[in-house]
């Protein structure tokens, strides 16, 4: 097919490819008239809504007209070319009154025009998704830990700040959905990704209104015989007020986002060939998904740097009580929120050539027993507040929509959890650094959840898969993460620390309760609320060098670490006095560790395989007209069932497998150590249960799918956005398609 061509008209864009689409008129007095041509004394017109309009030229062959009433050019000829006759057959022009043009308002400028492309609002959008990713997956989930560190949170309350976002969403989501979908989509996506940024500034903001971080590292506190009581600082439990702040942050978050994975995925479908709409969304959700990777690894490095720039601190980053630069990663990414919203306001409602798809689209939606469906027909339908109810009852009697949503509500119930908690999992199971497991889920995540999604729209693009096939993929892929994630039968044992999992003569604690005090360091008189860890030379960890009874400290040159001597409660088993301990963790040498890894991104892989399917499937079982609030009421669900209570589930049942409580001043903080094998356990059977859920959702939404009957000819607009039942019959297939 002839690509458009360019015009100069002051209505944007018009395109000279004839298309003839003949259907016998239901009008007997008319038939025969041209599509367009004016009915003799009516100067009444009406423009089709999807910006189709007739040349006004009659057609050669005298083909019978589709439609019942006319319309005037929308791009009238200039004077020079009045006497030109016009090309017979259907232009693409702009609806009437529409501009198509790139700019903001009256700015149009022509070095923007060459971005106004399907190709251009998808690097945008993809820009807008990796951030928003980053953002709220990567940045927020890497430096959790520091933050329920720094301001005294509980898993379940930093939990209660990752579901902020979801629930934000599921208020904005109906609004946002129904009447984005019916408007003009790049505005609603623009300033919510302006939205996005406001919350990332907002979200870094407490690290500049509350005081410096003060730390009681063993240093200022000293060595066995070196302690003194310190008072308790009632400042410290005040800070926990400051989730608040992070909800709001989160809440303007998800506020922004909402238009991101609903209008901008109509956006690009609406504006993009039929086969290559899996791609394009593959692309934009991949971007979505780099984006959490990008934010491990970059928050990751932040993590390293110490939260109060400029000022020195004696503690290492693998000291427990480290808080890294955590708020870094929230002023960059709002500041480039606020740039990426600027050049999203200024698309146009369509794209120039739009219109064009729109005509081949075939209908795949389900089809209904009692007929209901086809009341999206109308071409007012779902403009006015009046619909909304009937729009939700349509989407409400389309089963194979609904657990098509029930599905996707068991998968993000898990992907939100293992998201949020997945650095803090492989932080305990490997005894790694809050950084060094940031990194190492980064690197799970880029090939396994990038990949994946890339991999499920070439997949359903590269097949040409339908609607039931589609399901079944999604099936399969369900099916094959659930076989994966049995490998949580297996964890890394707990690296043995004197007092908290076994006794300092190395027996079993009586009753599982804590001992920090032992002959070795009863004299010490050490404080149970500084929690410095140390590694023995006997390769068991203690709670802080007082508590390993150590009596003088140095520096390691080779790594710069803490070296502490003459440690009583080390095992000397060589020399008397050679009782040493390095500050930080011991390295864990789990043996299953690269088969831990190994399965997890197999799980991961599968998860994510099975998204762009099961969006695409979500968008070719409803009718056309109802995409965008199809979209909005899946994310409701998927947010309300399984976004929302996914983090605060996990941090429930991670708090359940905590050995080890802060403890500042008789309250209860954040956790210092948990037991991997509960903490697997639990990963297990959360994991089982939401997989066979998923598994039977795909099954019964594949048998319960009703597609068009065969007779349903290609090209048919059932409920596609013009709306005009007059073309759905009998149309031929446009010659050239796969040249567009």
């Amino acid at each position: 097919m002839a690509m458009p061509q360019n015009s100069t008209r002051e209505n944007g864009f018009c395109f000279a490819q004839p298309l003839d689409f003949s259907r016998p008129s239901p009008h007997g007095g008319e038939a025969g008239r041209p599509l367009g041509a004016a009915r003799e004394g009516d100067g009444r017109s009406t423009p089709l809504s999807n910006g189709l309009a007739s040349s006004g030229a009659p057609s050669p062959s005298g083909a019978p007209s589709p439609s019942g009433s006319s319309a005037e050019p929308l791009c009238a000829p200039s004077p020079a070319q009045d006497q030109t006759p016009l090309e017979e057959g259907i232009k693409y022009v702009s609806a009437e009154g529409e501009e198509l043009a790139c700019g903001w308002g009256a700015f149009t400028p022509g070095c923007l025009q060459p971005c106004n492309t399907s190709k251009g609002v998808l690097f945008f959008l993809c820009m807008a998704s990796f951030l928003q990713g980053m953002t709220v997956n990567g940045f927020i989930n890497t430096v959790i830990t520091s933050i329920e560190r720094r301001f005294d949170l509980r898993s379940y309350q930093s939990g209660l700040i990752a579901s902020s976002y979801d629930i934000a969403a599921c208020v904005c989501l109906t609004f946002v959905s129904y009447f984005g979908g019916n408007g003009h989509k790049p505005r609603w996506l623009g300033w919510g990704v302006l939205l996005m940024g406001l919350g990332s500034l907002l979200f870094a903001l407490p690290h500049f209104t509350t005081g410096p971080y003060e730390a009681r590292s063993a240093a200022q506190v000293g060595v066995c015989g070196g302690n003194q009581s310190l008072p308790c600082s009632q400042a410290a439990s005040s800070l926990s007020g400051y989730r608040f702040v992070f909800m709001l942050g989160q809440f303007l978050h998800g506020m922004g986002a909402t238009p991101l994975y609903t209008l901008g995925v109509t956006y690009l479908d609406e504006n993009v060939k039929t086969n290559y709409s899996p791609v394009y969304i593959a692309v934009f959700y991949t971007a979505a998904i780099l984006g959490p990777a990008a934010g491990y690894l970059v928050g990751g490095m932040f993590l390293n740097i110490y939260t109060e720039i400029g000022r020195e601190t004696d503690m290492a980053p693998e000291n427990t009580l480290w808080v890294g630069a955590w708020w870094i990663g929230f002023l960059g990414a709002g500041a480039a929120s606020l740039l990426i919203s600027i050049p999203i306001l200024g698309y146009p409602q369509r794209l120039p050539g739009s219109q064009r798809y729109i005509v081949m689209r075939v209908s795949e939606a389900h089809q209904l027993k009692d007929g209901s469906h086809k009341k999206t027909l109308d071409p007012d339908f779902g403009k006015t507040v009046k619909d909304l109810p009937r729009s939700v009852l349509l989407l409400l009697k389309n089963p194979t929509f609904i657990f098509l949503c029930l599905a996707g509500a068991t998968e993000a119930t898990l992907i939100a959890g293992m998201s949020t908690f997945g650095p803090k999992f492989l932080e305990s199971q490997f005894s790694l650094s809050a950084s060094e497991a940031a990194t190492f889920f980064g690197y799970l995540v880029v090939p396994a959840g990038g990949g994946g999604t890339f991999l499920g729209g070439f997949l359903v693009n590269k097949f040409k898969l339908r609607c039931s096939g589609i399901i079944k993929l999604c099936l399969l892929c369900t099916v094959s993460s659930l076989l994966a994630i049995f490998i949580f039968f297996i964890h890394c044992p707990n690296m043995p620390m004197a007092g908290v999992t076994q006794m300092y003569d190395g027996s079993a604690l009586p009753g599982g309760h804590l001992n920090l005090t032992a002959a070795c360091n009863a004299q010490c008189g050490c404080l149970q609320d500084t929690y410095s860890p140390v590694c023995g030379t006997d390769g068991i960890m203690y709670y802080s060098p007082c508590h390993a009874g150590c009596k003088s400290v140095s520096v390691n040159l080779r790594n710069g670490k803490k070296v502490y001597q003459e440690c009583s409660c080390v095992d000397k088993a060589l020399l008397p006095g050679s009782g040493k301990a390095e500050a930080g963790k011991c390295t864990s040498s789990c043996a299953r560790k690269p088969l831990l890894l190994c399965f997890m991104f197999v799980v991961i892989l599968f998860t994510f395989l099975s998204s762009i399917p099961a969006l695409t499937a979500t968008l070719r079982c409803v009718s056309d007209r109802q995409r965008s609030f199809a979209l909005g009421i899946q994310w409701i669900v998927v947010r309300t069932l399984g976004g929302i209570p996914g983090p605060i589930a996990f941090g429930s049942m991670i708090d359940k497998s905590c050995l080890l409580w802060q403890d500042q001043c008789g309250e209860q903080g954040s956790c210092y150590v948990y037991q991997n094998s509960a903490m697997s356990r639990y990963t297990l059977v959360a994991g089982l249960v939401y997989k066979v859920l998923g598994t039977t959702f795909f099954i019964v939404a594949c048998l319960l799918y009703k597609p068009p009957p065969p007779e349903s000819p290609p090209g048919s607009l059932d409920a596609s956005e013009n709306g005009s039942s007059d073309l759905q019959e009998h149309k031929p297939s446009l010659p050239a398609e796969e040249d567009i």
